[in-house]
């Protein structure tokens, strides 16, 4: 959007560039990524971020204003996990890049989270685009490493002992987030651990390191609770509804009170009107809408273009929603002149001592199709995939 960085982006690109930067990030890490990485960030207006922030803003403040007994209603019956908490660790909030009808570029919610993100891999890749693109060093707006790494310690490691510290995940080798697995391990001197390889003993969780078993303190948790429902041959090393002497990070029961469930109770003027399945009123059109399950990843099981006939084959209604359409507009030029549409992530930390949580990065989501999910572009197309906003004045 701000064509002057654009233009200055394209000009200096090269592929050779774009795989000395893959090349570095992957060193960095130990491993390379298993999700594509666009070849371009994005240039956004600070304009555009306050618009950003101010509809975050009231997100979070409409958050904290919703009883513990209604977002106790999200969290179904057979997950729910003893020891909650009254507020997440982590926020994660998504926003199509579009234009409205007076051809304003404005964002759009599209989803949120009560679940972290790959805080570790986009500082890394903030800091390996700024040293392939020199002149990306005065756009940086993000903390200095050294203060983002320790806020992001304070969060997850407490004041436990990193080796009590441990980032809990299914298969973590499978994943495809594994080299944010791999930063913070690095960045914090915390182990990853697969469910499966838990040991407990009464109360208490362990993990083995060198033959040794560890008192685990303290849980970062990337694991899904859909995707441990659909994988009925994991044998987990304890239950999620086991009481145990461990603190989550963040609590599992925010994965369903900060999720889709609560869109249709928020109100902003950059939120589109949403309706649980079960409430969508019969005047309403069925083409301006996208139906989707609440607690799906990644994606997962939405519907675009719903019929009548898709809506009546659903018996629980209670778990999905219709979401008005948002167009993602086409802005950002890639070097033969065609055009990308993104999506922003705003990556929020919330420590357990604070009133509010903080703003620490983001991630933006390219495309050249409808959704933003990389998957469905073609195979050769450039400027799709992860990559994140620079924010800098028109």
């Amino acid at each position: 959007m701000i064509s002057k960085y654009r233009e200055q982006f394209n000009r200096e690109f090269s592929a050779e560039k774009y795989a000395r930067f893959q090349n570095i990030l992957a060193e960095k890490a130990g491993m390379p990524a298993d999700f594509r990485i666009s070849e371009s960030p994005v240039f956004l207006s600070n304009d555009f971020k306050n618009k950003l922030i101010a509809a975050c803003e009231s997100i979070i403040q409409q958050i904290k204003e919703m009883p513990d007994e209604e977002l106790q209603k999200a969290v179904p019956d057979h997950c729910r996990v003893p020891g909650d908490t009254k507020k997440p660790h982590f926020l994660a909030i998504d926003f199509g890049i579009c234009k409205n009808n007076k051809d304003e570029i404005e964002p759009q919610l599209i989803e949120l989270q009560g679940f972290p993100s790959l805080f570790s891999f986009q500082e890394a890749c903030e800091e390996t685009l700024i040293e392939v693109f020199p002149f990306c060093k005065d756009l940086k707006t993000s903390m200095p490493k050294t203060e983002y790494i320790d806020y992001l310690r304070e969060v997850i490691v407490g004041d436990e002992n990193p080796e009590n510290v441990i980032l809990l995940e299914i298969y973590p080798e499978k994943q495809k987030t594994k080299v944010d697995f791999a930063l913070t391990e690095k960045y914090l001197g915390i182990k990853t651990v697969c469910l499966t390889k838990i040991k407990k003993e009464g109360k208490k969780l362990f993990y083995e390191n060198e033959g040794k078993l560890i008192p685990v303190n303290r849980i970062y948790n990337r694991v899904i609770f859909d995707e441990l429902e659909n994988l009925p041959d994991v044998k987990p090393g304890f239950d999620f509804r086991d009481e145990i002497d461990a603190e989550w990070v963040t609590h599992p029961n925010w994965f369903f009170k900060i999720s889709k469930f609560i869109l249709p109770k928020l109100k902003h003027h950059y939120i589109p009107k949403s309706y649980f399945l079960k409430d969508f009123p019969q005047d309403e059109k069925l083409e301006e809408y996208v139906l989707k399950p609440l607690f799906s990843f990644a994606g997962s099981g939405i519907n675009l273009n719903p019929t009548k006939q898709d809506i009546d084959r659903i018996s629980d209604k209670e778990h999905y929603i219709m979401q008005r359409k948002v167009s993602y507009e086409p802005l950002f030029k890639d070097i033969n002149g065609e055009f990308s549409k993104a999506e922003i992530r705003m990556l929020y930390l919330w420590k357990e001592n604070e009133e509010h949580p903080m703003l620490m990065d983001n991630i933006v989501r390219m495309t050249k199709v409808e959704m933003a999910n990389v998957d469905f572009n073609k195979k050769d197309a450039i400027w799709i995939g992860s990559s994140m906003a620079f924010f800098v004045e028109d």
